[in-house]
């Protein structure tokens, strides 16, 4: 087995996952409460989980101006109001059987990506270390393997920068032995988790835990998604519209079940949808948008306050697509890339695909949505897309990185792009090489474009800072 090889085995641990609008207009979402910068302190880019920034990326100009090597795979990259960027990583140790260490939280210098700080967490649950967010002190919200959720804040002291625990809130009787997989603020300060096995709950700003259990075999794989009025969870079976009261216990307002399809498709993680929901269109949250994992996928929207359907449409007009990417939006539309046939470390994956195999041939589409109809704008098969790119509503591009067009053979090797789409067009705009894979393989991890227009993208080794 080769060195690149092993080293897309052992970083299983991390991977996660993904309107007509003006392209001038870049308006700001709300933050929820207690979080910190707009745009730059959660995964998903806001709270409605559309993968979206009011920043400019690297653009035209994009070079790699700095990279590191962290000793691990950062999934997470959030940048706080003093500029400086704090990972979500796993470390890794290479071995036979190749061996998981502990989630780790990295501290960045934000020039020359040097590694200033690390803190190791304890270890759980896959996820554990992937979602998490910035409250309004940069410090990362974090669930570890030992039941707590973690405010972790970095602090220059005589001897340098540190990273280290200023609060922590138990949770750990409520999770029935489970570990966290997803973690979100919403707009009244409260906490949401949830975990693999189903149990979703609240950390009220007093401590208060309320909890509940979806029912049956479903579990939950993708991060949690929040509006002004409630928390959208989507387990493997269903999507479901969530509220808390006074007690903090999470009600369920609406579920809907969707088609799963016969097993686990190749490019996807779980045997279900690979989308983390996404609020859209009317208010900015009037909507839910998911895709299914039937044979042949499809967009499903869903009014956010009754779950009354609003379209459903093929998600993809070319066959054998799929995605494990949350769906990026602006005003009415939405953009979904496609991931099938992206080769995952096998550690990562839950269950046999069916096939066994396929192509990774890429693919991204764009669908606007008005009351009862779905509209296909534009679809591009020539885009491998290989992180979970981001939508910038202020120079209207999407960004990411990228491989080549599909050509029979190893199916990611080779040249690694900085890539920028047209979200008017779906043409590929930019085109700039700035690693190689297997050594920098971007594994489907998410980037963060900073206010000075970085972007800050982790590889399978390294944490890559593309600026203008």
């Amino acid at each position: 087995m080769g060195v690149g090889k092993r080293i897309l085995i052992v970083v299983a641990a991390t991977i996660l996952g993904l309107a007509t609008a003006s392209i001038a207009t870049a308006a700001a979402s709300p933050s929820a409460s207690g979080t910190g910068p707009a745009w730059t302190s959660l995964m998903h880019g806001d709270p409605e989980s559309t993968d979206s920034t009011a920043y400019r990326g690297p653009g035209r100009t994009g070079h790699l101006a700095a990279s590191s090597t962290p000793g691990g795979v950062c999934a997470a990259t959030f940048v706080g109001s003093d500029g400086y960027p704090v990972s979500l990583c796993t470390a890794y140790v290479a071995g036979s059987p190749p061996q998981f260490a502990t989630p780790v939280v990295t501290l960045f210098h934000p020039r020359t990506a040097r590694v200033l700080a690390r803190l190791p967490l304890t270890k759980g649950q896959l996820l554990g270390g992937v979602y998490g967010f910035l409250d309004d002190h940069d410090r990362v919200v974090v669930a570890d393997g030992s039941g707590r959720i973690l405010r972790v804040g970095h602090h220059r002291t005589t001897a340098g920068w540190e990273l280290r625990v200023d609060a922590a809130t138990d949770i750990s009787k409520h999770l029935d032995g489970d570990g966290v997989t997803g973690l979100a603020p919403d707009h009244l300060g409260r906490t949401w988790f949830a975990t693999t096995g189903g149990v979703v709950g609240t950390v009220a700003q007093n401590g208060r835990i309320g909890t509940a259990r979806l029912p049956g075999s479903e579990q939950l794989g993708n991060g949690l998604t929040v509006h002004r009025t409630g928390v959208s969870v989507l387990s493997t079976h269903a999507l479901y519209e969530m509220r808390a009261d006074a007690d903090g216990v999470p009600r369920t307002v609406w579920r809907r079940t969707y088609d799963r399809g016969i097993a686990r498709k190749p490019g996807q993680l779980t045997w279900g949808s690979g989308t983390t929901p996404t609020y859209f269109g009317p208010g900015g949250d009037g909507w839910v948008g998911i895709v299914d994992s039937a044979a042949v996928p499809n967009l499903i929207v869903y009014r956010s306050d009754d779950g009354s359907r609003v379209c459903r449409m093929r998600a993809f007009a070319a066959p054998n697509q799929g995605t494990e990417n949350s769906p990026m939006a602006w005003g009415r539309s939405l953009v979904i890339p496609s991931t099938y046939g992206f080769q995952y470390p096998p550690m990562a994956v839950s269950g046999p695909s069916v096939p066994a195999a396929a192509p990774f041939r890429g693919g991204m589409t764009r669908i606007d949505v008005s009351d009862g109809r779905c509209r296909r704008v534009w679809e591009t098969t020539t885009d491998r897309m290989a992180t979970l790119p981001r939508l910038s509503r202020a120079d209207g591009l999407i960004h990411g990185l990228a491989y080549g067009p599909y050509a029979p053979g190893p199916q990611q090797l080779g040249p690694v792009n900085y890539a920028a789409i047209d979200f008017a067009t779906g043409r590929r705009v930019v085109t700039r090489r700035v690693a190689t894979a297997p050594l920098d393989e971007p594994l489907q991890l998410t980037g963060m474009i900073a206010p000075d227009g970085a972007l800050w993208q982790g590889t399978a080794t390294r944490m890559l800072k593309i600026a203008p």
